[in-house]
């Protein structure tokens, strides 16, 4: 099985922090989220793994150096998330791929998604849910009605998550930024079929703003939602600290994740991530922060 992983943005909703970092490189519970994907799809099966990466692509192409069965595709402009899967045509297998977004944690199965897909003659196969926050594509029956909400409708959320036929990307214009939601738009055009597989109930998160990172670290490490097993740092507590962090001693509470840091003496942490190379002062005090 193939997959692409989509990690070529910008993160502009987590300015300043990625300045320092492009997002899929954002650690969760001390490990780069874009590892963890990579890890997650080979345990489901896929053994050809794309990732496409622009912006900070230097470190993208760095972490991923070395890990097996990945192709790394550089690109030098935009392409967004169409342009980015229409350049990357050339390295796909003659056979259903699946696209994920980088920046994404969930429970949806992936390997069931992938046979599911082609069952009935679709085109494309999209994982939707009900979440209020991005409840705009309209499904009947499902199926893909339009992308754009509607008064009367069932409305449901674009997980990110989808599985496509390599050849629905060919009239994709090479080299120019482009939209994957706009050539999903001429397939309903066109009356080809894309199917809607429901995933409500498994747990999803949008990593786009630093409350939805923060929210995120305290629900795995509260378990409340489950936990990928390619963690290699799970532990039965709600405060997480590298191995090699610099304490003197402080107040902890709810949870923290701490990575190789140093933290003076009284420091006190409360629903915090900290980044590894942060310095923490003597008897600072911080609540629902991302520190680097």
């Amino acid at each position: 099985m193939q997959a692409m992983i989509l990690a070529a943005g910008f993160g502009t909703r987590l300015l300043p922090f990625t300045k320092l970092r492009p997002k899929p490189l954002f650690p969760l519970l001390n490990e780069p989220l874009l590892l963890l994907t990579v890890r997650h799809l080979q345990a489901a099966g896929f053994d050809h793994i794309i990732v496409n990466c622009h912006y900070l692509k230097e470190q993208i192409v760095s972490a991923l150096s070395g890990v097996s069965g990945v192709h790394i595709q550089e690109e030098e402009t935009v392409l967004g998330t169409g342009g980015g899967l229409r350049m990357a045509l050339k390295h796909m297998r003659d056979e259903p791929l699946l696209v994920t977004n980088a920046d994404i944690y969930h429970s949806v199965d992936l390997a069931d998604l992938y046979s599911t897909h082609g069952r009935d003659g679709a085109s494309v196969t999209m994982a939707m849910h009900n979440y209020w926050r991005f409840n705009t594509v309209c499904v009947e029956n499902d199926r893909i009605v339009t992308f754009s909400p509607m008064v009367s409708g069932n409305c449901l959320a674009f997980t990110g998550i989808h599985v496509l036929n390599p050849e629905v990307l060919c009239t994709i214009p090479l080299c120019q930024e482009y939209s994957i939601i706009d050539r999903y738009r001429c397939l309903l055009e066109e009356g080809k079929k894309i199917s809607a597989l429901r995933v409500d109930g498994c747990s999803w998160t949008d990593m786009g703003t630093v409350e939805d990172y923060l929210a995120l670290h305290g629900q795995l490490l509260r378990n409340e939602i489950p936990l990928w097993n390619e963690f290699k740092n799970v532990q039965e507590s709600p405060f997480l600290f590298h191995r090699d962090v610099v304490s003197g001693g402080g107040e902890f509470k709810d949870w923290v994740c701490v990575g190789r840091a140093q933290l003076a003496e009284k420091v006190c942490l409360q629903r915090c991530v900290v980044w590894d190379g942060a310095e923490l002062s003597c008897g600072s005090i911080h609540h629902d922060m991302l520190l680097v």
